[in-house]
């Protein structure tokens, strides 16, 4: 076991942001994505330590639009297609936050490895 020095933010959709994913192919009745559905494919973003909840605040405001674009983009490429406005109410609205003040790697075997977050990977996650 290594604790990472990082915090950690989970990041899982709301049912506002699930209404936005089923409005981009239309279905017909079950075929609909249910918020069940997305909750279990939450994101994991280490932070930063952070040990007062103003400093956490002020770093997700920072960092909102990244967050909020990685997971617009996990599910449709096309900018395009995203929401009008990409902004801070969109971001409150879409997901909801949880943090963890320790970040502890439970794998003995493999070091942990570091790579640039791109539209490939993401789509490559999504598809697993």
């Amino acid at each position: 076991m290594k604790l990472l020095n990082r915090s950690a933010l989970s990041v899982r959709p709301t049912q506002h942001f699930v209404d936005w994913i089923n409005a981009l192919e239309p279905t017909m009745g079950d075929d609909d994505i249910a918020l069940d559905d997305v909750e279990r494919e939450s994101t994991v973003y280490l932070i930063p330590e952070m040990d007062t909840p103003e400093a956490l605040a002020g770093f997700v405001r920072e960092r909102y639009l990244e967050i909020l674009e990685t997971e617009l983009r996990a599910w449709e490429e096309d900018e395009r297609q995203w929401p009008e406005a990409i902004d801070w109410p969109l971001f409150q609205r879409f997901l909801q936050v949880e943090h963890s003040y320790l970040a502890i790697d439970l794998d003995d075997e493999a070091a942990l490895e570091i790579s640039e977050v791109d539209d490939s990977l993401l789509m490559d996650v999504d598809q697993d």
